[in-house]
């Protein structure tokens, strides 16, 4: 998985060339910042047109909306930041990374990097780690308290399948700018909010995975609808 997210990072950081490159992408829309409710497209490129492929889909974003974060989009300046526990999701476009989950195996592209999850994996959260936002797989049983709080989650179905969004990636996650980002099953139908990660159906999230090739480099927009309709020009979006 370290290899993985190394990948990510590879990719071309301009952003109009990463756009035009990019031939999948996954679309989030919300009304405002403050709104933890969006509707998700799937987009794939043909030719040089970003063509609808599903959606609308109605998912769930973080309890406070969102604020951006640091993927591969600028930053406006004097903007509200996503932050550790502000439980805002990161908006911007950001790669899409691998997946996880409790099954020992999952439909996917050959080329989705896919791990099963078991009681020795981490996703270190606390900003004051080397490790933070990085995915660890200790050889031993978790023992120590940072080893227990880190531990990815057991047993919760809506955990039991998730894809990973390249927020704040090693290995240059800045402290406290926000980790553990995930597409993931959502709570209570869709009642319940997150604390900054996507949420959808158990149903729709498979289709996505199975759907996402990493040959075609995809990317995650997540905005409110007046800054993708502002930006969607300049920032070759679908």
């Amino acid at each position: 998985m370290k290899r993985l997210l190394s990948l990510l990072l590879a990719f071309p950081l301009s952003l109009a060339a990463l756009t035009q490159q990019s031939s999948q992408a996954v679309v989030s829309i919300s009304e405002n910042w403050n709104s933890s409710h969006a509707n998700l497209y799937l987009y794939e490129k043909k030719g040089t047109a970003w063509v609808p492929v599903s959606g609308p889909h109605r998912v769930r974003l973080g309890k406070s909306g969102s604020a951006w974060g640091r993927g591969i989009h600028p930053n406006p300046k004097g903007a509200r930041l996503k932050r550790e526990g502000d439980r805002r999701t990161p908006a911007g476009i950001f790669h899409i990374g691998g997946a996880w989950g409790y099954a020992k195996a999952i439909k996917k592209n050959p080329r989705l990097a896919y791990r099963q999850v078991t009681s020795r994996d981490l996703w270190v959260e606390d900003p004051r780690s080397s490790y933070y936002n990085q995915h660890l797989v200790i050889g031993h049983e978790p023992r120590a308290s940072w080893e227990k709080k880190a531990q990815m989650k057991q047993g919760d179905h809506a955990h039991s399948l998730k894809l990973f969004v390249a927020h704040n990636p090693p290995p240059n996650a800045v402290p406290n700018a926000g980790s553990a980002v995930f597409f993931h099953i959502w709570r209570g139908g869709g009642s319940k909010a997150t604390f900054g990660c996507t949420t959808m159906p158990e149903a729709k999230l498979k289709n996505m995975i199975s759907w996402i090739n990493p040959d075609k480099r995809p990317i995650y927009i997540v905005l409110p609808k007046a800054e993708y309709e502002k930006r969607r020009h300049d920032w070759k979006l679908p």
